[in-house]
């Protein structure tokens, strides 16, 4: 039911100033439900996702795609990227026939929008539900696998594609990464006003949803000390466990876009 004629006094976010990380591209659905729900969404993304400088190296990989058993995406953005150039280099989709295709969570969507099938959908939503499903399909091993992953600058590369390409090869897969699109941090100069909040105190929760983003936070902040005074929010259970390694105490842990503070529980969807 809509909350349109719903005092703000009365929802489960009123008052709460809610800082949002993510990439432009993924942050305006979090802010809007922020907002319907009675808080203040206040928009301050620590990474950029863009276009590769060199496509060299994916558009090789492009024209020999019939070599490939499975090309898994783990994000919405590498299933962009390979289509948009799929379709610059004049490639026809037909050239996919022989690959099995695997996506994760919504980026199923935007995969039949562009593709019109998905072989395999984990049920977890994540690179890791990937090789769950991989490992109980027979004769997996050997297989050539391609993954579009982001080129990380800025940072060191979280260890969440490391750690897939190392249990693909566990499971025998002939595996093959490959730039797609740029993952950046962006420039903490441009974010003063809504640092001095953070360091005031003012800012009620801070909301992870990748580890990238909270690697680059933190390259804002001279002490984790400057941001004690926030929750920190982490949208899933490997987000929240890179958070942890990287000494950042994690009060609220996501399923479902939901918010648990204390004891109360902000449904975001």
């Amino acid at each position: 039911m809509s909350n349109l004629l719903t005092a703000s006094s009365q929802l489960p976010l009123y008052g709460k100033r809610v800082l949002v990380t993510a990439p432009r591209n993924y942050a305006a659905r979090l802010s809007e439900q922020i907002i319907s729900q009675g808080g203040l969404s206040i928009f301050m993304p620590t990474i950029e996702t863009c276009y590769l400088s060199n496509y060299s190296e994916l558009d090789g990989v492009i024209r020999r795609i019939d070599e490939f058993d499975w090309i898994a995406f783990t994000s919405r953005n590498g299933i962009i990227a390979f289509f948009e150039r799929l379709h610059n280099l004049d490639i026809e989709i037909s050239k996919l026939q022989n690959c099995q295709l695997s996506a994760l969570g919504k980026d199923v969507d935007i995969l039949l929008s562009l593709c019109g099938r998905v072989d395999l959908i984990p049920r977890e939503s994540s690179p890791a539900g990937i090789v769950a499903e991989f490992s109980q399909i027979e004769g997996i091993s050997g297989q050539k696998i391609l993954v579009p992953i982001p080129e990380v600058v800025g940072i060191s590369e979280p260890n969440i594609v490391p750690n897939f390409i190392a249990d693909l090869k566990k499971l025998g897969m002939q595996v093959m990464r490959v730039p797609a699109y740029i993952t950046q941090c962006l420039d903490k100069n441009i974010y003063t006003v809504e640092i001095n909040l953070i360091r005031q105190g003012l800012i009620d929760i801070i909301a992870f949803s990748s580890t990238a983003e909270v690697a680059s936070f933190l390259t804002m902040f001279d002490s984790k000390s400057e941001f004690e005074r926030c929750l920190i929010a982490c949208f899933g259970p490997y987000t929240a466990a890179n958070a942890q390694e990287l000494g950042v105490n994690v009060s609220i842990v996501s399923t479902a876009e939901m918010l648990k503070a204390d004891t109360k529980l902000y449904i975001l969807s």
